[in-house]
């Protein structure tokens, strides 16, 4: 995750020891989003009121608040470990200090 002086300013209306929430204008729409760092892992959670985020909303926050060379993830957990707070919600996630396997691009597509 890129460091707290890289997260932007502007949008910014929390910030705390570990991370803040921010209302990021992104077409159109405002997305509230809220970021962590801590207990080794960097979190971003994503929302909108009235849908869940499109694969473009959701790319501009991990440009962000993540580097380019970096991976994060969207978990589909086992049942019995689903938490859903807010309908309209997605998470990104990266372990710190691990590098995350990715599959090889050709099998996702040419």
């Amino acid at each position: 995750m890129k460091t707290r002086d890289k997260w932007p300013n502007t949008c910014c209306e929390l910030r705390g020891e570990d991370g803040g929430m921010f209302r990021i204008p992104c077409e159109g729409r405002v997305l509230l989003v809220i970021v962590s760092n801590g207990a080794g892992w960097d979190h971003a959670s994503v929302s909108l009121p009235n849908r869940c985020p499109n694969w473009r909303e959701m790319c501009y926050i991990k440009d962000l608040f993540w580097s380019d060379d970096e991976v994060v993830i969207q978990y589909h957990p086992a049942k019995d470990q689903y938490v859903n707070n807010h309908k309209h919600c997605l998470h990104m996630w990266k372990p710190q200090d691990v590098e995350v396997p990715i599959p090889p691009k050709i099998m996702v597509g040419f």
